[in-house]
């Protein structure tokens, strides 16, 4: 890491519920791809296939590449998956004596409609809060307090600790624990004593302690991220020790970095022990290279449409930045970790198109196929139909040339599947059945959109929309057009964009201190707790091989006004060590914030001012990669036509005859005139009537619509 990598090759690989992708990035040459299906359970196997994929188009082998390769960058849905399969550890829960029921309690009312979809909420009578991870007879409460100030009012009974931990170790069988007392982020010291005691009772058990994982104000969102991390933390922990191990068997000796959801790298020994870092990290690739690439390409404001096999997320960089969910939530239980914000929807490419069983309406989704048994045309027993295999039947998939021509569709079987199940259903004909399909998952894209932009005061029509994911380059001209943006850029790594993101991505470490200080302050109270929080990063970066040249750090405060429970954070712009000028423009910047997000006049400084948490932000700066900016030749694209075939198109409303392109064909500065289908060997790019594409000198098709005569 750091200064001291070697300048050979860099390989990202990105794993999700259909297909994991590869990115190899090598100096002085272009950048190559690869991509396999998916392995559940034994995800590993899929990543060393996706590298082999990768290898292939380098004309190499798996064993030339990994020996020659400096640096290993990976993001998985293991955290996840174990989430939402409910297959982790079984874990318990030690806490406040006279607190065991925080978990079980969630927020109260809000705990039994908290994460479900619209169509759950308008049902309340039949709503249930979610299953706890861990049930109440696997809770234990031992004798310990400690106040608000951080002063122990009870010592911690070690006995009866030691009770408790062999009581939920020999007779519950827990193979994890999670520690949780009231007010430990002022005072971690009883919990460490309860890692002790572990520690001897049960070596090897895995242990996740709040004042760790989450050293926030909060009961019940600490005790539960520290469950979610107790819970997935061996199974990610074995994932990654067994990733490590098959990467070493076939020749990498080098570090292995991992993705976190807020966007940073960490080494896999410390993101083992902070699985619930590791929730989404896909989708926070997805919006780091989208940003990467908007700003090579000269865009700040980009909408990052992210729709693979299972789902469709979005997220949004506005002035070169994104936003961080406040209370992020996974299966419906909340965490307070660091995320970068994404919302999402099941609108994946294996999404499971159905009628309902009452009133005969289709639908796209939730459920997805997976990549076992996958869409029907895959050919690996599939029965229901998925949104790819409406895709052949619009004609916009080649059942001969998917994926390069790796696999071949099942193109009659799908046909008949789907007018047995869904068209003769509705009376429709296949065709004009898939293509309302279409439509729909279309519509559910824009109102998702939608509601990241246009309800939080944001016009679509000052972004670019980047698409990428295996699926988005099909779908987007239809909704970039609804949406009206700027413009369209499919990047030309669409379809493995979040592992191009993870070699975009630096090391990242967070650090939070909890205190609550009354403004005014004292600034040398500021700087008292920024100080050795800046310590530990400058060494922590250091032996990790980062000089002074290759680090950054950004701080920021938590502020409030009185009463109020919710806060604002706020960067701090002012150098370090902090003075009263860079306090008072600190404290404007604040009501400024605070305006801006609920509306001007709210601001009321009479009430006074709170700062209660300090965040501090380490970076170690990676090498990014250097994009190949090759020369425009003319607009003919005739070189790169390899026929024509019947597609939908959306103007039209039916199958329409259209031109049929090979990517590989294309020349910078070609341009392709819709209605029109771009066969990549990753993904397929669809060009709605009056749309443009024209290959830039990335490589990305960037499309332009066709506004009365006049390009947008």
């Amino acid at each position: 890491m750091g200064n001291s990598a070697k300048t050979t090759c860099v390989v990202a690989t990105d794993v999700g519920g259909t297909c994991t992708d590869t990115i190899v990035f090598v100096p002085g040459e272009p950048l190559y791809l690869g991509k396999a299906l998916s392995t559940p359970p034994n995800f590993a196997e899929g990543v060393i296939n996706s590298i082999c994929s990768a290898a292939d188009s380098m004309n190499s082998s798996l064993a030339n590449l990994l020996s020659s390769t400096s640096l290993f960058v990976h993001g998985s849905t293991v955290v996840d998956n174990t989430l939402l399969t409910r297959e982790g550890a079984c874990t318990g829960l030690i806490t406040t004596e006279g607190f065991e029921d925080t978990l079980l309690i969630t927020r109260g009312a809000y705990g039994r409609w908290g994460g479900l979809s619209e169509d759950g909420i308008k049902h309340p009578v039949a709503t249930e809060r979610a299953v706890p991870l861990v049930p109440g007879e696997r809770i234990q409460g031992v004798p310990e307090r400690v106040d608000y100030k951080g002063a122990a009012l009870r010592e911690i009974d070690l006995d009866a600790t030691e009770e408790a931990v062999r009581y939920l170790i020999e007779e519950k069988g827990v193979e994890a624990l999670a520690v949780c007392f009231l007010w430990s982020f002022y005072n971690p010291g009883h919990e460490q004593a309860v890692r002790q005691v572990i520690e001897r009772v049960a070596p090897g058990t895995y242990v996740s302690l709040s004042s760790d994982i989450a050293p926030v104000p909060g009961e019940y969102e600490r005790t539960s991220t520290t469950v979610i991390n107790a819970y997935a933390g061996n199974i990610a922990a074995d994932y990654l020790n067994n990733l490590q191990e098959l990467l070493t068997g076939e020749g990498y000796d080098g570090p292995l970095l991992v993705m976190q959801g807020y966007g940073g790298l960490l080494p896999a020994n410390e993101a083992a022990g902070r699985a619930v870092g590791m929730i989404e990290c896909g989708p926070a690739a997805g919006v780091i290279g989208s940003r990467f690439l908007g700003q090579t390409m000269g865009d700040k404001d980009v909408i990052a449409a992210d729709m693979g096999g299972t789902t469709f997320k979005v997220g949004v960089i506005q002035g070169g930045e994104f936003d961080y969910a406040r209370e992020p939530m996974v299966d419906r239980f909340h965490y307070v970790a660091p995320k970068i914000e994404v919302v999402s929807i099941g609108a994946g490419g294996g999404s499971i198109v159905s009628l309902d069983p009452r009133s005969n309406v289709p639908s796209v989704g939730p459920r997805s196929a997976g990549a076992r048994p996958g869409p029907i045309c895959y050919g690996q027993g599939g029965e229901e139909p998925t949104l790819t295999d409406v895709m052949i039947l619009v004609g916009y998939m080649n059942p001969e040339n998917f994926l390069g021509g790796s696999i071949k569709l099942d193109f009659e079987r799908t046909r008949a599947i789907f007018r047995e199940k869904i068209a003769a259903p509705l009376g429709l004909d296949v065709e004009e059945a898939a293509m309302g399909i279409y439509r729909i998952a279309a519509a559910q894209i824009t109102d998702l959109i939608h509601e990241i932009t246009v309800e939080r005061g944001l016009d679509p029509r000052d972004f670019v929309l980047h698409a990428f994911g295996g699926s988005c380059p099909l779908v987007c001209g239809i909704f970039g057009a609804e949406l009206n943006v700027k413009r369209i850029v499919i990047p030309y790594t669409a379809s493995v964009n979040c592992a191009f993101g993870l070699v975009s991505a630096d090391i990242v470490h967070e650090y939070t201190v909890t205190k609550t200080l009354a403004v005014p302050s004292h600034v040398e109270e500021i700087n008292a707790i920024f100080d050795p929080m800046i310590e530990q990063a400058c060494t922590q970066l250091s032996e990790e091989g980062f000089d002074e040249a290759c680090t950054a750090y950004d701080w920021s405060i938590d502020f409030r006004y009185g009463r109020q429970v919710h806060e604002v954070t706020t960067p701090v712009r002012a150098e370090r060590p902090l003075n009263e000028a860079g306090l008072q423009a600190l404290i404007d910047d604040f009501e400024a914030l605070y305006e801006r997000k609920y509306g001007k006049g709210s601001a009321y400084r009479a009430a006074g001012m709170e700062m209660t948490m300090f965040r501090l932000t380490a970076r170690g700066l990676m090498k990014r990669p250097e994009l190949d900016k090759l020369v425009l030749g003319d607009t003919n694209a005739s070189g790169a036509r390899i026929g024509r075939r019947p597609i939908f198109v959306e103007a039209a409303g039916e199958l329409v005859e259209s031109d049929i392109y090979d990517f590989e064909l294309l020349q910078p500065g070609n341009e392709i005139i819709g209605p029109a289908v771009i066969h990549t060997p990753i993904t397929t790019i669809v060009l709605q009537d009056k749309q443009t594409g024209h290959l830039d000198e990335y490589r990305n098709m960037v499309i332009e619509f066709d506004c009365g005569g006049r390009k947008k």
